[in-house]
This record gives structure tokens, sequence and C-alpha cells, in this order.
């Protein structure tokens, strides 16, 4: 009797959830694609502005913080990490103020220049939108929850026209090292009928073509620029995480109203722009473009771009700017691979380190490296796809246990030489040395050095015994 009454019961679960996880991404598409259809409508206003659009920026922000502080101040900041805290303290109940909220901070903030993606309201909007279903339907929290990740799914697929990235992206990024494998076919329908609903609507994604490999071989010496490329990742997306944090830290500290901070992180944002030049305002999509080119043309992008980007960002961000943050680390991994291939003279090879740091910073600053996999080769092809996992992987264990999500759980050690709180989030999660591996590795050093010693003595000894 176990089999039939297994096979039923999973079916039964199909049943329910597939539907379901179906017409929710497809009232998701429909949101997420008004979402970014306004916002392509505000940024196609700026060249009828008498004045440069980012002149607006310190009121855009201080705009963001006053709908923000007002109305719903959950869709203050980069929307994912709060959608992430919901489902593990909430069990992803959602206010359903956030989605206007959350849509129309993130539209100004964007429209007058200020550094933030567009995915933190995508997935906002799509939790918001599947916990204010599951209220409707009174479904237990344990449902709740699920559906509610199936929105994530479906909000970041919806936004970068990445359906299966997006999809695991939004059940890999909840808990570091785990993947509720349960919630990976709801998640794909989600996902799915989210897409192809954008899609039919009219909305209109960046794939890039950026035509490194006519076939597969193996290349030792590319293979080790990818290990050091992947070492430096890893670094740059460190880099991002701790900015934001002690940027965030350091804004919250000034003994100032909110709303003058915020229109004096603009008048700086603005001022700086002056030395290093604007196209650090906004999404930065042509920035991105630009460096999957396989040749180079106009201008060459300053080496020092990604250091800037994080800086705008994090600004923007801790400043009060509502939007996302994934894609600023877009800009930031194509920028930092751009110069990073640059450093070995090979122009043919910009494009290809360019597609790498995108993907691999992404990795390392989200603690998702399927996902990123997955991402590499539905946005750029199966022909990086071998060279990508050893970069993305690489990155993803050299950025350590940290996150630009800090209420992500942790479930593992990046390390058998340290110990962790697994199920703590990563903000207070105690990173330890694992004493007994410690001790063996010094040991093995030990060893080591007491083998070096004695032949050093018999060298000395050899010598002395020469007539």
């Amino acid at each position: 009797m176990r089999y039939p009454i297994e096979h039923s019961s999973i079916l039964a679960s199909v049943a329910k959830w597939v539907p379901l996880s179906g017409a929710v991404g497809i009232v998701i598409g429909i949101i997420v694609t008004l979402f970014l259809n306004i916002l392509m409508g505000a940024e196609h206003l700026r060249s009828a502005m008498p004045i440069p659009y980012y002149f607006l920026l310190p009121a855009g922000l201080a705009v963001s913080v006053w709908l923000t502080r007002t109305f719903a101040p959950d869709a203050r900041g980069h929307g994912t990490e709060k959608v992430i805290e919901a489902v593990h303290k909430r069990s992803g109940k959602i206010n359903l103020a956030v989605i206007p909220i959350k849509l129309f901070a993130t539209v100004i903030t964007l429209a007058v220049g200020g550094s933030a993606g567009k995915e933190g309201p995508g997935a906002q909007i799509g939790a918001g939108t599947a916990s204010w279903v599951s209220d409707v339907l009174r479904f237990s929290k344990k449902d709740r929850r699920k559906l509610v990740i199936c929105g994530i799914s479906a909000g970041f697929a919806t936004v970068f026209g990445t359906p299966i990235a997006g999809a695991i992206f939004g059940v890999e990024v909840l808990i570091v090292g785990s993947i509720k494998y349960d919630l990976l076919l709801p998640s794909f329908v989600a996902g799915f009928t989210a897409f192809f609903t954008a899609q039919y609507l009219g909305a209109h994604y960046t794939y890039y073509d950026i035509s490194y490999f006519q076939h597969y071989f193996i290349d030792i010496v590319l293979i080790g620029k990818v290990v050091l490329g992947g070492i430096f990742f890893g670094l740059v997306a460190w880099l991002i995480i701790t900015t934001l944090k002690q940027t965030e830290n350091a804004i919250e500290a000034l003994p100032m109203n909110p709303y003058i901070k915020a229109i004096a992180a603009g008048l700086l944002l603005v001022a700086l722009s002056c030395g290093v030049g604007t196209h650090y305002f906004g999404l930065g999509l042509d920035t991105i473009a630009e460096t999957m080119r396989t040749t180079v043309s106009g201008t060459p992008l300053p080496w020092y771009s990604f250091i800037v980007k994080i800086f705008y960002t994090a600004v923007t961000l801790g400043s009060g700017g509502s939007g996302g943050i994934v894609t600023p680390i877009f800009y930031i991994g194509a920028t930092s691979g751009h110069f990073f291939g640059g450093l070995f003279g090979s122009e043919g090879q910009l494009a290809l380190f360019a597609a790498l740091g995108f993907v691999s910073v992404l990795a390392g600053a989200t603690n998702a490296p399927i996902a990123a996999i997955v991402m590499a080769m539905e946005l750029f092809g199966m022909d990086i796809a071998h060279y990508a996992a050893v970069s993305i992987v690489i990155a993803f264990l050299l950025s350590g246990h940290r996150s630009v999500f800090p209420s992500q759980k942790i479930a593992m050690s990046k390390s058998d030489l340290l110990d962790l709180d697994a199920g703590e989030d990563i903000e207070h999660s105690r990173v330890r040395f694992n004493e007994q591996k410690t001790r063996q590795f010094h040991n093995i050093q030990r060893r080591i050095e007491l083998k070096r010693q004695r032949r050093k003595a018999q060298r000395i000894r050899k010598n002395q015994n020469k007539p």
C-alpha cells in the first residue's frame, strides 16, 4: 500500500501547486511588466528636461525617503533583503502597500540617476503579490511561505528575462548551502509563466553574444587566467558587501534629518560626476553592453569604473534611495572583468572576462553560485559555461561568509578549517577556526618545517665533512 499512497500524495501536491504557481506567475508577470514600462517611460522623459536629469537626484532621493518612511518602511533600500527577512521571520507575510510604494520609489530613484537596480522591486512585487494571494485564499503559514518564494522567482525571471536562473535564484538565495527541492517545480512554473507573460505583453530583454568561442577546447593558459579571475572577482564581491555596510552605517550615524542626508548624498554624487563622468548614474546598461563588445570602440572605460560604481550604489541606497542591488552588481562585475581582462593585453578576451565578472561577482556577493552558472548559459550561451563555472565557484568561496543580503540563513562552512553557527542569519553568525582541523594543519606545517630543518642540517654537515 505504500507506493500507491506515496504516488497519489505527490500527484495531489503537483496538481495543487502547478496551476496555483502558474496563475500567480501570470499576475506577477503583468504587474512587473507594468513596472518595467513605467520605468522605461520615465527614462525617456529625461530628454525632455531642460536640465541634465541627474541634477534632480538630490530631490529624487528625498522624495524616495518620504514615500518609504510615510507609507511602507519595508520598501526602503534594495528590496530583496526585505523579502528574505520576511520569509525567514514572518513566514512570508508582506504588507500589500509595499508593492505600489516600492514601484514608484524605485522609478523616481532610477529616473533621476540613482545608482540602483530593478530586480529588488521585481522581487518585492512578486513576493508581495504572492503574500496577498495567500491571505485571500487563507493559506497556512507554510503554504504562504512557499508561494512567496515562488513570487520571488517569478519577479527575478520577469525582470532579467532568465526564467531558469531566476527560478533557481529565488530558491537558492534564501539559505547559503541548502536548496529546498520541494520548491523547485512551483518556482520553475511561476518563473516561466511570469517570463512568457511579460514577453507576450511586449517586454524586451538584453542577451549578449560575445562571439568568443567557435568550439569547445581546453586552453591551460586561459584556465589559469580564469582561476586568477575567480579570486579577483571574489575580492570585488567582498568589497561591494563591505562598502555597502560601512556606508549605510556611516550615513545612519550622521546626526542629521533623513531628508537632509538624502539631499546631501545626491549633491555629493552630482559633484563627483564632474570629475569621474556621468555613466555611473542609473542602471548603466549601456556601459555593461560596451564591456561585452569583442573589440574596443570609442573611449575606453576607466580602469576604476567598478570602484566608482560601488561608491555610487552604496551612497544611493544608504541615503534612502529605493531599488535593487543586483543590476549594480552586474555593472561592477562586467567592468571589473573588463579591467581584469585588459591586464593580459588581449583585446579578444575583454568580452570573455567581462561576462565572467558579470556572473562571478553576482555569485560572490549573493551566495548563489548555481543560479549564476545557469544565468551564464542563458545570457552568454553554452560556449563559456565551463569557464564560468570555475570562476563562479572560486568567487563564491573567496567572498567568505558574508552577503549583500545579511538576512540569508547559513547552512554550510566554505572551509573545513572553519566552524560557524549553522541556522543563523549571516549578519549574526559567528565564524571561528575548527580547532581539530586547525591542529592537524599546524601539525602538517610543523612536520614540513622539521623536515626542512633536517635537510638543512644534513647539508651543513656534508659541507663540513668536505676536505
